[in-house]
């Protein structure tokens, strides 16, 4: 296992520019606990989503029920149900008032691996348990209930972030957010660390077809 820092991460490290803020989740340790036992994931990909800046946000078009939570404070979770069956986590950044942030996208869990493969039954190695953000979600038992806690919390918290290990420049790639459609696909806002066989392979927006 990567030494590891276990200082939890400020929320001054939230409180920056999403596209700042995105790479220098790579490496970092986030933490769910749960009634069966804490779940510890090293983020390897992320992507970022840039408010009313960025065509491909769920805020872009203003504030409804469902992003309120993008607005801030910065270092809370949003969470987000998606096509019908899952969760996707993202961490909120920058100013309140302005949102945006950071989707989860895949991770390597390194401590609970035994809760994570009970909730990823179809996993066919511990490299897919978190491959993908509806997985990563999976594995950790994410749900709506999480939406808006406060990842910087002191105390007890579902959620936390740390520190964790940086990851020197030269090993961090970007290139377009996967699935993205339109104006918002052509950002280079999905970052992942190079080589590590916990990031999800990249797919182009398919557009969905309409049934008769």
């Amino acid at each position: 296992m990567i030494a590891t820092d276990r200082t939890p991460l400020p929320r001054d490290f939230f409180d920056r520019p999403v596209l700042d803020v995105a790479p220098d989740l790579l490496g970092r340790i986030l933490v769910r606990t749960t009634p069966d036992g804490p779940i510890t994931l090293r983020l390897t990909e992320v992507e970022a989503y840039d408010g009313p800046n960025d065509p491909g946000s769920h805020a872009y078009r203003g504030r409804t029920a469902r992003n309120g939570v993008m607005f801030g404070p910065p270092g809370h979770v949003y969470v987000y149900f998606t096509y019908g069956m899952w969760f996707c986590m993202n961490l909120v950044c920058g100013p309140e008032g302005r949102a945006s942030a950071v989707l989860l996208r895949a991770g390597e869990i390194i401590e609970g691996t035994e809760l994570a493969r009970k909730r990823r039954l179809s996993a066919r190695n511990d490299n897919e348990l978190a491959k993908g953000p509806a997985r990563l979600a999976t594995a950790l038992g994410v749900d709506r209930a999480l939406d808006g806690t406060d990842a910087c919390a002191a105390g007890d918290t579902p959620l936390r972030v740390l520190a964790g290990s940086s990851v020197p420049p030269d090993q961090v790639l970007s290139g377009p957010r996967t699935g993205v459609a339109g104006d918002g696909g052509v950002h280079p806002w999905r970052y992942w660390i190079a080589n590590d066989p916990t990031v999800s392979p990249y797919r182009a927006h398919a557009p969905r077809r309409r049934r008769s």
